[in-house]
């Protein structure tokens, strides 16, 4: 009986682990090979959140005290010396409720965007989906984050008992979990960009620490969105951050502070979009990385 081609492939590929075929369309991700390469996922993951503090006196410990520290100087400056934070409430919490969130959505873009240039010993010599390292990154940082958050309701708590600061926490809290996705989602987008276009280009690995530094000023983590007055240039430029209606929406969460939610249909349709561009991108350019690198 003659064979057809399907035939010959599938007699030519039994056996086979892992078969690389022709490349395919920008829009096929092979959901199924992501999946079974979930223990290197987890590895990764694994090697990130211990390797990065690794042979340091305080080890995991940064997590905690990287945001605490950067919370204490804004809360002595901005909060106590300029009076940037609203009355009522504790200046360092007012601070860590925006340090937090900004943190996951800086480090998922700086580190994701290099974890191509950073892994080419390991895309050199061996095959597996090449988002696994970005998307690796970005679950190691939510773990980080999930520290930080944690000792914020720690320190939250001390204020509640000490009776300094009762909590005005509500039902507005179940919606963390929605603003945690919607950074993680804009942040891994921006860094899938960064990442493939790093390869080619290494000057953006530079540049990209430096404007998400500069985008920071441009939220309101140092300062509340009711402190820009409407129609000024600075209100305008703080709205059209994505990333405002979401630490504003982490504030209303974690200290009742008042929030308009409709103003969420920025950020979603933002944070969708540019994962969507990202996966694009990295798709249609991650057959060359290992020539490139």
């Amino acid at each position: 009986m003659q064979r057809t081609s399907a035939d010959t492939q599938a007699h030519q590929t039994e056996g086979w682990d892992v078969v690389i075929t022709p490349e395919r369309a920008w829009w096929d991700l092979d959901l199924r090979e992501f999946w079974a390469y979930r223990d290197l996922l987890v590895l990764l993951v694994r090697r990130d959140i211990t390797a990065q503090y690794k042979q340091t006196i305080l080890g995991p410990l940064w997590h905690v005290v990287q945001p605490l520290l950067t919370s204490v100087m804004f809360a002595i400056i901005f909060g106590l010396m300029a009076r940037m934070s609203l009355p009522g409430i504790p200046p360092l919490l007012f601070y860590m409720s925006g340090v937090v969130p900004w943190n996951l959505f800086s480090n998922v873009i700086t580190r994701t965007s290099g974890t191509l240039t950073t892994n080419s010993g390991l895309m050199t010599k061996v095959y597996f989906p090449r988002i696994i390292p970005p998307m690796a990154t970005s679950l190691s940082n939510l773990v980080g984050s999930s520290i930080q958050l944690a000792c914020f309701f720690c320190i939250a708590l001390y204020y509640h008992v000490s009776g300094s600061y009762p909590s005005s926490m509500n039902s507005s809290v179940l919606l963390l979990p929605v603003l945690i996705l919607l950074e993680l989602l804009a942040g891994s987008g921006i860094g899938l960009l960064v990442a493939a276009w790093t390869v080619r280009y290494r000057d953006l690995g530079f540049l990209i620490g430096f404007v998400v530094q500069l985008l920071m000023y441009m939220s309101p983590v140092i300062f509340p969105l009711s402190m820009a007055k409407p129609g000024t240039i600075t209100h305008q430029l703080v709205t059209a951050n994505p990333m405002t209606p979401v630490i504003e929406g982490f504030r209303a969460s974690l200290l009742g502070t008042p929030m308009d939610w409709s103003t969420l249909w920025y950020p979603v349709l933002f944070s969708v979009a540019v994962m969507a561009f990202g996966l694009i991108v990295f798709q249609r350019t991650q057959r060359k990385f290992a020539d490139i690198i």
